[in-house]
């Protein structure tokens, strides 16, 4: 029985993703202009070898494995880039500690070539780059005692990575280095920072942060795909068929993508258009890249407390629905609420955001702003991109020009 519902959630699953994206790429208006003249995405294909061989050393950088066991024993995959492609001591470089967002991994930061990506950018300029994968991802899906085939590895959201993940990466980088590292993170990279500084967590190990198309409120979410999930408790309904994994990855949705991604006429960057709202800065050749290596698997119960937020507007730990199980994971009837007012105010904070992002919604982030109006002046730092959307944060083709540069000048005052 188990196994047939699991079959009936795959199968729903892949109906939703082939629906929604392949519509998305062939059913919307062709870009005016084609990848000619563009510089190509070149990240190298993807392999069971880990991140540092199949993707930075292949861009001849040096590149390091490390492996992280959280205090509730998932072993964690991270990735370091001690140096730039020109080589030299790593000295006392500083370090700088990358968090992916929701669906993605660390290769999020390697997507583009190396004079666009923002981890060798750094590396070049400098710093000692430390990548994260969080729990579950195709990297990190150890554990001391629970393969990713017991339902119980998928048990988390991201309060766990609050609780666990963010801590045991953040400390393994102070462990290497004896350094406080500066911080980025991007989507869901930025909601585990926030809920654990709001609890006056971690801050005192940080030297900055970054905040790239920030998530904490997602009540006024535009994404019509993410929020008619929401809305009909999709993810509800895969976790009673049974589906403690939310993998969109399957192999026959990724193989139909990329064929369709090649026919003529077909502008593939309308996949991530229609999920994350109107990029303005990608070379459409990095649709195929992205397909090689994301998306990745969460748990579905992430994806439950993540549509909760988007249906209540609030930043609240994961809701039972049910007050006894409420009361016995929080010792009161309903979640608490991560209080983005508590956030001390000298943290020096880096935030940029987007006028055309459908998941970090302009009003959502100034009701984040607005919780973060005592912050000292001279520690906050905001960005507006008109422009921008979700995925230019981390794959737009002028994104070291407009982001990276400012935000590695406002590391260098830190």
């Amino acid at each position: 029985m188990k196994t047939k519902k699991l079959k009936t959630a795959n199968r729903l699953m892949s109906i939703i993703v082939l629906v929604h994206f392949c519509g998305s790429a062939v059913g919307l208006r062709p870009k005016l202009f084609s990848a000619k003249g563009h510089k190509a995405a070149l990240a190298p294909a993807a392999s069971d070898d880990g991140i540092c061989a199949s993707v930075v050393e292949a861009q001849n950088y040096v590149c390091e494995e490390h492996k992280v066991t959280t205090k509730d024993g998932y072993i964690l995959s991270m990735q370091r880039i001690p140096v730039g492609r020109s080589g030299g001591e790593p000295g006392n470089r500083l370090p700088v500690l990358l968090q992916h967002g929701l669906l993605m991994d660390a290769v999020t930061w390697l997507l583009l070539p190396p004079e666009q990506s923002l981890a060798f950018l750094l590396a070049d300029n400098g710093y000692d780059v430390w990548l994260a994968n969080t729990r579950g991802t195709k990297y990190s899906r150890g554990h001391v005692s629970l393969g990713p085939d017991d339902s119980a590895f998928w048990d988390w959201t991201w309060d766990e990575l609050v609780a666990y993940d963010l801590p045991a990466t953040l400390q393994h980088v102070h462990d290497q280095t004896g350094q406080k590292p500066h911080y980025v993170g991007h989507s869901l990279g930025t909601l585990i920072a926030l809920a654990s500084f709001s609890k006056d967590q971690l801050v005192k190990k940080l030297r900055s942060v970054a905040l790239l198309s920030p998530i904490a409120y997602v009540g006024q979410m535009t994404s019509p795909l993410a929020k008619n999930a929401a809305d009909n408790f999709l993810a509800e309904a895969l976790y009673w068929l049974g589906l403690d994994e939310f993998d969109p990855r399957g192999e026959a949705v990724v193989k139909l993508l990329k064929n369709i991604c090649k026919k003529p006429g077909v502008d593939c960057t309308n996949l991530l258009n229609s999920f994350t709202g109107q990029n303005c800065c990608l070379n459409s050749s990095i649709v195929d890249v992205f397909l090689e290596h994301e998306p990745q698997a969460t748990s579905t119960k992430n994806m439950i407390h993540v549509a909760q937020m988007i249906r209540e507007g609030t930043i609240a730990m994961y809701d039972y629905n049910n007050e006894e199980e409420n009361k016995k994971h929080y010792g009161q009837p309903n979640p608490p609420l991560y209080n983005m007012t508590s956030i001390p105010h000298d943290l020096p904070l880096f935030l940029s955001y987007g006028g055309a992002d459908a998941l970090s919604d302009v009003n959502d982030v100034k009701l984040l702003l607005e919780n973060l109006k005592d912050h000292e002046g001279d520690k906050l730092v905001v960005q507006y991109r008109q422009d921008y959307a979700h995925a230019d944060y981390v794959m737009g083709e002028n994104a070291g020009q407009v982001l990276y540069e400012p935000l590695m000048a406002f590391f260098k005052l830190q």
